[in-house]
């Protein structure tokens, strides 16, 4: 039988569902350092292509749910309350504002200001 390596974090029933296929499949439980490093891994493909992708209002509630599934596990990984996050994102918006006006940012002159954004792409 041919073998798929897909090497991600996924969800608990996933083996039974694969194994009710009558698939085979291995399974290792990750340590703490590596659970962390996969969670973040899982929250950047499930906002990542598959968000873009999606098409009508189901499929983009269905992303939303399992990026915040990922995101709810992160912060109880890390201890972090919804308070805390809910405070920050107050920060945020009294520092940077929202995203009411719509604005795309189409260039700027390089004021050494740095973004999430690699530089130079077009």
């Amino acid at each position: 039988m041919k073998r798929v390596y897909y090497r991600k974090l996924i969800r608990d029933k996933i083996p039974e569902k694969i194994s009710n296929r009558g698939s085979e499949l291995e399974t290792r439980r990750l340590s703490k350092v590596e659970f962390l490093k996969e969670l973040l891994k899982k929250a950047g493909e499930e906002s990542g292509e598959l968000f873009l992708k999606s098409k009508g209002k189901k499929e983009i509630v269905e992303e939303i749910a399992d990026v915040l599934d990922v995101i709810d596990e992160i912060l109880k990984f890390k201890k972090i309350t919804q308070k805390q996050v809910i405070d920050q994102q107050k920060k945020n918006f009294e520092k940077k504002g929202g995203f009411a006006k719509r604005l795309y940012l189409v260039w700027s002159s390089d004021d050494k200001y740095m973004t999430n954004e690699k530089l130079g792409k077009k």
